[in-house]
């Protein structure tokens, strides 16, 4: 195993060429992810906008997530239908999108079209299709997906989960938002949210491909020079609620859908945070084998299929999980998920379990940055978490030497994840 690390490692320092560079823009120093890819005739850009996805939305839920679909309904003067056909007859894609703390404008296209594309880019940015048809158009076609969504009970019991487990947090609603905050957004919201998010100081650019670092920052210089300055946007440390709650709600349906969630004291880039992964891998994240599925499928027969993984964001971080089971296994699935909790922090995981984690997590590395868009997106989430380019090397060493004794006693330091509240679908 330590063979295989040492090779990793080697390959990891050809094919993984991301460095982090910066743009000085009237007086703000813009960082620049960037990886040179000369195999590949492509050009990638990335403008990241931290702090700027639906963690923003406040009282007006849905807004990042319509205000990043109507970035990708063209350009005013053009049109929706126009402005795609102009970019398909390039082959160039320009495509916009959120997450919960990002804002993402993403430029794709081969190596001989990146000027027109940074010219259709500019295009978009200065003349958005900030039309009332445009509006009215996506928000009927954003109303009926979530209509849809009334009969999908995963996703039901999934946004009533995080209504328990983040309340009064930017994180109880839905990206989606709901229909009737989807109907309340008006054209004014949209044109000072777009304002809000293209700022300069919330700018992260991830860029690369066969191009130089030179010839990106030549090109994107007069866009991004116009982007006005108004001050980092500061992150929000968001908490698990702490009272254990457990919510039913009755559908018609056939089988009960049982998702479930507890705080989970651990900042992103903690130096333990590798343990987490280890740990969040043998208890549910890990499909088959999993002590969730092993126990909750194998053995007892009460689901197709049980999930539970430990998610660490820079904002915050908490245990979640879910599974189907029939309605009258419902009671005896929930305490079993409980009880099964409680066992794996009391008792912490087996040799084998261990072994078996290792195995995997260290095989499988290499699958996790075989493409060119794989690398980047690590690049910037390194970088976006505040650790070093390096750390996946250093992150395979401390898994490789991680032994039983330290890995459960740093499991059994998480008392809270016992403190499970449920959300449940059922009849």
């Amino acid at each position: 195993m330590k063979n295989f690390i040492l090779f990793f490692i080697l390959l990891q320092g050809i094919v993984m060429g991301a460095t982090i560079k910066e743009i000085k823009i009237n007086n703000v120093k813009v960082p620049v992810i960037f990886e040179k890819h000369p195999t590949l005739p492509i050009f990638n850009l990335q403008l990241v906008f931290q702090n700027s996805g639906y963690i923003q939305d406040k009282s007006k839920s849905g807004l990042t997530s319509l205000t990043a679909k109507l970035l990708n309904e063209g350009t005013k003067k053009d049109g929706a239908v126009a402005f795609a056909r102009k970019l398909e007859n390039r082959a160039i894609s320009i495509h916009t999108s959120n997450g919960f703390e990002t804002f993402v404008i993403e430029v794709s296209c081969l190596k001989s079209e990146y000027k027109t594309a940074l010219k259709f880019l500019q295009q978009l940015l200065n003349d958005p299709n900030t039309t009332k048809q445009t509006l009215e158009k996506l928000q009927t076609l954003q109303i009926s997906r979530l209509k849809q969504k009334e009969n999908d009970f995963d996703y039901v019991a999934k946004i009533q989960l995080k209504k328990i487990i983040f309340t009064d947090t930017a994180l109880e609603n839905s990206s989606s938002g709901t229909i009737k905050s989807i109907k309340n957004i008006k054209l004014k919201d949209i044109k000072l949210h777009i304002n809000n998010i293209i700022n300069l100081d919330n700018l992260i650019i991830v860029a690369g491909g066969d191009i130089s670092f030179k010839e990106i920052k030549d090109s994107i210089l007069p866009i991004i020079k116009n982007f006005k300055s108004s001050g980092k946007t500061k992150l929000k440390t968001i908490k698990v609620n702490s009272k254990v709650q457990t919510k039913l709600q009755i559908k018609d349906t056939q089988q009960a859908y049982i998702y479930f969630g507890s705080d989970f004291n651990l900042d992103s880039k903690d130096k333990n945070s590798y343990k987490a992964k280890v740990a969040s891998f043998i208890l549910g994240g890990s499909g088959f084998g999993s002590r969730l599925m092993e126990e909750i499928r194998v053995k007892r027969g009460l689901a197709y299929s049980a999930y539970g993984y430990i998610s660490m964001a820079k904002s915050h971080s908490y245990f979640t999980g879910h599974l189907q089971t029939k309605l009258e296994n419902q009671e005896k699935a929930k305490n079993l998920v409980k009880k099964l909790v409680e066992e794996f922090v009391e008792n912490g995981v087996t040799s084998k379990e261990l072994q078996s984690a290792k195995k995997f997590l260290l095989g499988s590395e290499p699958l996790r940055t075989e493409t060119f868009s794989q690398r980047q997106s690590r690049a910037f989430n390194l970088y976006y978490k505040g650790l070093k380019q390096n750390y996946p090397k250093q992150e395979l060493k401390l898994i490789e030497e991680l032994k039983l004794k330290d890995l459960n006693n740093f499991i059994k330091e998480h008392k809270e994840m016992t403190n499970l509240s449920f959300s449940i679908v059922t009849k």
